[in-house]
């Protein structure tokens, strides 16, 4: 599994993950909020399953 997810993108994943989390967990948004679940997890872990038939990568080159 190598990394597919970087920087800005990894930010702004988690940001929006723990955004929608906080508002289902609150009852604001409802269930469908949970969904935040996915980025969260493709934030923290820097890997996106979604990016590898398109073949992208946000992640510098090392």
């Amino acid at each position: 599994m190598k990394a597919n997810v970087g920087g800005i993108d990894r930010i702004a994943r988690i940001g929006a993950g723990v955004v929608l989390v906080a508002l289902a967990a609150t009852g604001t948004v409802g269930v469908w909020g949970w969904i935040g679940v996915v980025p969260l997890a493709t934030g923290l872990t820097g890997w996106c399953p979604a990016y590898l038939p398109f073949g992208l990568n946000t992640c510098k080159t090392k």
